[in-house]
């Protein structure tokens, strides 16, 4: 497991909790995306379900439950069934829900406690939500749940109003450079550079740009920000650089490095103009990103969204040419 140099308070936190007379039943993990919340929350359920004299499985915990993303459909789930690679749903849906509250209504298996895990919580549907909530609301005797967030915005009020908060700071540069050289997907020093930048404190972040390859998106992205484009030439070669059938996990990191490229500009800019039209960019990258996990966009049609949503934003872009 990833040695996490910035869960040192998360740890005291929690481990204070854990000392106290009652331990509260709900916990959010919040934080960016890439800050080892679900690393923590499989330590944190561990220790929490480990009892005095009563062995510990190396391997899964059957008093740990894990709830994310499922299979998409039937043939999805044959496909899994099979213990073939199967696509996964975009949401996390009632019937999972279900499906763990079934498996509270019997004891612990190995002693007196057990944690349910849900990652990523916010993106439950509005039912999945509500039905979480009843067991929120009277949780069976000994069972906690860890929900490991990135935006707890998304959360139901009355979600977190039962739940206490743990957040994850992001991490310094030097321990991102130091954790991407020990994961041996740093690249050279330029690479390495880049990645740091564009992952704004999340190793998640930095790893999946180095995996990626994404060096050659991010330039294209900051050609869109600081050039015209009336030849969608820019715009094109974001499409052919993101690819025609990117997956879900190459459009998350695409939509997080933009964001990250934007909110760089937005900082270092002495143009309260171009500030302005970069933060109604990011704003707008924030939305489409929220959205595009939902919809079956086409990708190369998505990709020219993101590059439209770029190009306004430069310095020299002609108002005729989309804003409004």
């Amino acid at each position: 497991m990833t040695d996490w140099p910035n869960h040192t308070a998360p740890w005291r936190e929690w481990r204070t909790a854990m000392a106290g007379a009652r331990m509260h039943h709900g916990w959010i993990l919040a934080g960016k995306r890439g800050l080892g919340k679900h690393d923590f929350a499989l330590a944190a359920a561990r220790e929490l379900v480990a009892e005095e004299g009563v062995p510990q499985p190396a391997g899964d915990h059957p008093d740990i439950l894990t709830v994310t993303y499922g299979p998409k459909d039937k043939k999805a789930i044959a496909a899994q069934d099979a213990g073939k690679e199967y696509e996964r749903a975009r949401s996390i849906r009632i019937g999972q829900i279900r499906e763990m509250q079934r498996r509270l209504t019997v004891r612990p298996t190995l002693g007196q406690r057990r944690v349910v895990i849900i990652n990523p919580a916010d993106d439950m549907e509005r039912a999945t939500s509500n039905a979480l909530l009843k067991s929120l609301e009277e949780p069976p005797q000994g069972t906690f749940f860890i929900l490991v967030t990135h935006r707890p915005a998304r959360l139901l009020p009355t979600i977190r109003s039962r739940c206490r908060v743990l957040r994850f700071p992001i991490l310094k540069d030097a321990e991102l450079e130091t954790m991407l050289e020990a994961s041996g997907a740093g690249g050279d020093a330029e690479a390495r550079l880049t990645a740091l930048r564009a992952a704004e404190g999340s190793f998640g972040a930095a790893l999946q740009f180095a995996e990626q390859e994404l060096a050659p998106v991010a330039t294209v992205i900051e050609q869109l920000l600081t050039q015209p484009d009336p030849e969608f030439t820019g715009r094109s070669a974001l499409a052919r650089q993101i690819g025609p059938r990117a997956d879900r996990e190459r459009l998350q990191a695409v939509f997080e490095l933009a964001q990250a490229i934007v909110t760089d500009l937005a900082r270092s800019t002495d143009d309260n103009v171009h500030r302005g039209a970069l933060i109604e960019a990011h704003s707008a990258l924030v939305t489409l990103g929220a959205q595009a996990p939902s919809y079956n966009f086409d990708t190369s049609l998505l990709a020219l969204e993101i590059g439209s949503l770029l190009t306004r934003a430069a310095p020299a872009s002609d108002p005729a040419h989309g804003r409004h």
